[in-house]
């Protein structure tokens, strides 16, 4: 891998208008977002080679936080410095962030959210296939050991069973550490420490109760976006146990409103901060809480990003950053299994699939197209049209 010096090898509006068109199109979660930066910056502009971009998600799998935006922000330093990591984050994250508030509004003013089950019931199957080669691709990749092969299989077997996703990400790490160290004949002590006693550090002290204000509202979203590791479910919890109930900001139903919001609009499943601080007060709180939430983003990958280099040119850390990469993608694939089974639910979605794979794996339409496709065919189906 090539060292980043902090050089700009992209210029800032290409990285710019790249982002701002995922963060608009970008439906289906981290698995999703993260296959399509894939396809853009590896497969389309060969910004990055398939290696370097490995190494950003395994590391952006490793710090806390929405992973798919520190893969944005990770890419965004790699090409352009300094600049670049502002540019790229604040471009994906600000789409959704918009979109959301715009959903927020409405809910506000009518007490309803706008209706666009038809529209995700076409883009979901596209977005299995769109997740489905980038697995494909970066598996060739990351898979370069039989050793490694058997690290994802394993990683695979214990997401299933649930064990937690950072304790699978540096299990595999460790396991493909140790493999070299043995093969050299080391024998140097490997020592961990326990990512669960940040949490504990950064878990509310705060009374039953706590008056509103905007300051409290920023420091709670950005407690959150610093230790949150997991799916949307861990943020449900986190928004949960302080905002419903131990402060009760929030009712119960307007939880599951921003919950719902933050699945059903493109970019990061974050803005549901967007969602609850415009509820709570209005624009300017939309905007504490969206920096409250994505700041921390920003400060590890700006914190994090340097090292990724040094950890590859050392060949037992590399060995340790190979494990972790076989296991992202671990966890990627469980994702999409997941996902499937509430995506291609019938003939029409079934269709939408094979058509999808077809035009990807064949003839390489720009994922955009598909989803745009996708979109349509489900808006068109729901009416009965």
């Amino acid at each position: 891998m090539t060292e980043h010096r902090g050089k700009q090898k992209t210029p800032l509006r290409s990285l710019a208008w790249l982002f701002l068109k995922l963060g608009t199109i970008a439906f289906g979660g981290p698995a999703a977002h993260i296959a399509m930066m894939e396809d853009e910056v590896v497969r389309r502009r060969q910004w990055l080679s398939r290696e370097e971009f490995l190494d950003l998600l395994g590391a952006a799998n490793l710090i806390p936080g929405p992973n798919s935006t520190e893969m944005a922000i990770h890419i965004g330093h790699r090409q352009a410095g300094w600049a670049g990591l502002v540019v790229a984050g604040v471009c994906f994250i600000a789409p959704a962030a918009l979109i959301v508030t715009a959903f927020a509004w409405a809910y506000v003013r009518y007490r309803a959210l706008p209706d666009v089950a038809g529209i995700l019931y076409g883009v979901k199957p596209v977005i299995i296939v769109i997740v489905l080669q980038a697995l494909f691709l970066l598996g060739r990749t990351a898979l370069k050991t039989r050793f490694l092969g058997v690290i994802a299989a394993v990683g695979v077997g214990l997401t299933l069973a649930g064990i937690h996703e950072l304790l699978v990400l540096l299990g595999g790490g460790v396991s493909a550490m140790a493999k070299r160290l043995l093969v050299e004949r080391r024998h140097n002590s490997i020592s961990l420490f326990s990512t669960g006693t940040l949490a504990m550090l950064f878990q509310s002290s705060a009374p039953a109760a706590a008056s509103f204000g905007l300051w409290p509202l920023f420091l709670f979203f950005l407690k959150v976006g610093a230790v949150l590791y997991g799916s949307g479910y861990v943020l449900l919890a986190f928004i949960r146990a302080d905002l419903v109930e131990r402060w009760h900001w929030l009712t119960e139903s307007q939880l599951l409103d921003a919950i719902a919001v933050g699945q059903v609009t493109p970019g990061p499943v974050f803005t549901t901060a967007t969602f609850i601080g415009y509820v709570l007060a209005g624009t300017p709180g939309a905007a504490v809480a969206t920096i409250g939430i994505f700041l921390p983003a920003f400060v590890f990958v700006a914190l994090s990003g340097p090292l990724v280099p040094l950890i590859r040119r050392s060949a037992t850390a590399g060995a340790f950053l190979d494990g972790v990469n076989a296991c992202a993608l671990s966890l990627m694939f469980v994702i999409t299994y997941l996902l499937a089974r509430s995506a291609i639910v019938d003939v029409i979605t079934i269709l939408i699939t094979l058509v999808s794979i077809v035009l990807l794996f064949r003839f390489r339409i720009n994922s955009a197209w598909l989803i745009l496709g996708g979109a349509i065919v489900g808006w068109v189906f729901s009416r009965g049209i």
